[in-house]
């Protein structure tokens, strides 16, 4: 359907929705006419905030790191509502000491020493959150949409899984990770009726790249023609994919990137 019916009796879930990317998916499956749209962030007040401001959104803390919180979420979904038509995993991290090294470096005019220094703890956190928070909502995503044999489930992946920044290895493997593990998911599931697909995102003006040191932002919107993309234009990348128009699309990896490159 088109307009503000597109998304008309469906149920969406939206992990990562209480800011960014997620929550302007929220707004534009709300306005679309979704039945009912359920949140699951760990910032639960600003899960609440998105939810309030939207009309058939709910919300839920959780965090992706814990795969029976996300387990448990999925079944209160199902519990309330019956099934789950979509699934948008937009929740991740980026690696904020990183980012403030490479600042550093490019200021001083110094070359990179990044990944020699790099801690167990930072790799840990971006692999738990990106890589393993992924696993864990694919994986609760398939068991409630596999008794209806249907369902469309939209990962975010990145454009630095392609086009990997120096310095930043543990986040492009991670959402390198993140691109592998979806694809390999969709072959399996599209014979049961579910269709998973990624979009991959260039710069994003989000909370997230808002905490970007201005030097890395500046180098980064350089990198192509348009600049920084909206969450608003992510969104609408994404709900493409999760509509019936995309039927035939399993398994892509859409890139959304400005034409920074093309693979």
């Amino acid at each position: 359907m088109a307009g503000g019916e597109r998304f008309r009796d469906t149920v969406a879930v939206v992990v990562g929705g209480a800011s960014g990317i997620g929550a302007a998916v929220v707004v534009q499956l709300v306005a679309e006419g979704c039945t009912a749209v359920y949140i699951a962030d760990i910032d639960g007040v600003s899960a609440s905030a998105v939810a309030v401001s939207n009309p058939r959104a709910h919300y839920a803390e959780v965090d992706v790191r814990d795969a029976g919180a996300v387990d448990s979420f999925f079944a209160d979904v199902l519990a309330a509502e019956g099934r789950i038509d979509i699934v948008v995993h937009a929740a991740g991290v980026d690696d904020p000491r990183a980012k403030a090294a490479m600042h550093e470096a490019r200021e001083a005019g110094a070359p990179l020493d990044i990944f020699r220094t790099l801690d167990h703890d930072q790799w840990s956190r971006v692999m738990r959150i990106n890589l393993d928070g992924t696993f864990h909502v694919l994986q609760a995503a398939v068991r409630a949409m596999h008794p209806a044999r249907s369902g469309a489930i939209v990962v975010i992946g990145s454009s630095a899984a392609f086009d990997t920044l120096a310095g930043y290895g543990h986040y492009a493997a991670s959402k390198a990770g993140v691109h592998a593990l979806a694809q390999s998911v969709a072959k399996e599931v599209a014979g049961l009726g579910i269709r998973v697909n990624v979009i991959a995102p260039g710069p994003v003006d989000t909370p997230m790249a808002a905490r970007t040191p201005d030097s890395v932002r500046k180098q980064m919107a350089a990198s192509g023609a348009i600049g920084y993309a909206s969450a608003e234009e992510l969104a609408a990348n994404i709900l493409f994919l999760a509509s019936p128009a995309s039927s035939n699309v399993v398994g892509a990896v859409l890139l959304s990137n400005g034409g920074r490159f093309t693979v």
